[in-house]
């Protein structure tokens, strides 16, 4: 397999051991929680999984818990708030540092070889460290991209954009296109503005960061512009108007304007290529997103997609450990999960599950190596309290949509909002 990205993210990954023993796996009977958010691919293969385990460790049993990304977070809150957390946790970046310092996830370096994390970069296990604890072993790997649908872009009269060279210019000269094109049916360019990947990476090409030593350190201009350019988009038709849009966002990935092939192209995590295309029925692309100038500027980054973590107060932490082992190493799960969760950040499996892949896994892993020579270092990791930045997106961007805000009272309001909740954590 290509190697940019291991080359990119620096090897030499550690064993979890720093000193520690492991904890003894009991021979009894034990049960144990598990819960993720994810469509019903995820929750087949997770399923598949669990069973695998089972099957090699018969006295656990892993009670399944699993929602959609939109309940999944409320619900546990509540569990954690009320001691009754999932022993197992499929975490996001924007929170673990928010569940770990109010003492929620156990510090995995805590248990010994129990985890090994020794296949692993160690760029990529610092991202899921928060003071030097390890609360998360990352899963998988995924970048920012533009999702793009050929067969819209032909149907236009368009090619597919040189991913290289083009600029936001190219990307709102050809969607205009597509839109008109599509007669109020089919448009040129999905929003942007509900996820604070995209914010990222728009504050990077701009010289700026989301935050910095834990604090925010974004500039109003840098969020109004993001603000700007979508609304001017919308405005022009290149992009659905308002009301289309907030329909759309309530429906999930499947719902979505790329999946039901209604926009040219759409702002996703690369590692989403594949229930993207199955959803749409189409052959769709992953390509760059477009810069200022059309230059590589070091605003691409590699974001672990997720993380395994295990509650501090799990009643069963050695087999909680063992499963999140397997889940992390193991080639039986490695066959099952592929790249279901993001491209492996285990260096190991990611090399044995590659003549496996379907030709759009590959795709997503070609992609990622593409990028190699390009990425930047990872943004700072969500400080605790930054979790409140999607409801806070999703708020500021449904007012400048609906014009009840302007692009610079939205950007002074979201700062206030993020910063407040930030010092309030």
């Amino acid at each position: 397999m290509a190697t940019g990205v291991a080359t990119a993210l620096v090897l030499s990954g550690c064993s979890a051991g720093g000193g520690d023993e492991a904890p003894e796996l009991s021979d009894k009977p034990v049960t144990l929680r598990f819960t993720w958010w994810g469509n019903d691919a995820r929750t087949a293969a997770s399923q598949e999984v669990i069973a695998a385990f089972e099957k090699e460790y018969p006295n656990i049993t892993i009670e399944p818990q699993f929602t959609d990304w939109a309940g999944y977070w409320d619900k546990l809150a509540t569990e954690t708030a009320a001691n009754d957390a999932p022993d197992i946790i499929q975490m996001d970046e924007k929170y673990i540092a928010t569940y770990g310092d109010r003492g929620a996830l156990l510090d995995l370096s805590t248990l010994g070889d129990a985890v090994d994390t020794s296949d692993f970069p160690d760029s990529a296990l610092a991202t899921g460290k928060v003071d030097d604890a390890l609360y998360g072993v990352p899963v998988g790997l995924t970048s920012y991209s533009i999702m793009a649908n050929p067969a819209l872009l032909e149907k236009a009269g368009v090619e597919v954009p040189d991913d290289k060279s083009w600029t936001w210019d190219d990307l709102a000269e050809i969607g205009a296109k597509v839109s008109a094109a599509g007669g109020g049916a089919e448009w040129g360019v999905a929003p942007w503005g509900f996820e604070d990947g995209g914010l990222n990476n728009w504050a990077r090409q701009h010289g700026d960061a989301l935050y910095t030593d834990g604090e925010v350190s974004i500039k109003p201009e840098t969020v109004s512009s993001w603000y700007q350019q979508l609304l001017d988009m919308v405005d022009d038709g290149t992009t659905p108007p308002a009301s289309n849009i907030i329909e759309k966002q309530s429906g999930g990935l499947a719902e979505s304007f790329t999946a039901t092939n209604t926009a040219a192209f759409g702002p996703w995590w690369n590692s989403q290529l594949t229930a993207l295309s199955d959803a749409s029925g189409s052959p769709l692309q992953s390509l760059r997103v477009p810069t200022t100038d059309g230059k590589a500027d070091g605003s691409a980054y590699y974001k672990p997609s997720m993380y395994w973590s295990i509650s501090s107060r799990s009643e069963h932490p050695a087999e909680a450990a063992a499963f999140v082992n397997f889940l992390a190493n193991s080639e039986d799960a490695a066959d099952i999960l592929l790249t279901e969760r993001g491209v492996p950040a285990n260096e190991k499996i990611r090399a044995y599950i590659e003549p496996k892949l379907s030709d759009t896994d590959k795709e997503v892993v070609a992609f990622l190596d593409g990028l190699s020579e390009d990425v930047g270092d990872a943004p700072a990791v969500t400080p605790p309290g930054g979790s409140a930045i999607e409801a806070l997106l999703k708020q500021y961007t449904e007012q400048v949509l609906f014009k009840q805000l302007t692009p610079d009272q939205a950007a002074e309001g979201f700062i206030k909002d993020l910063k407040d909740a930030i010092a309030n954590a």
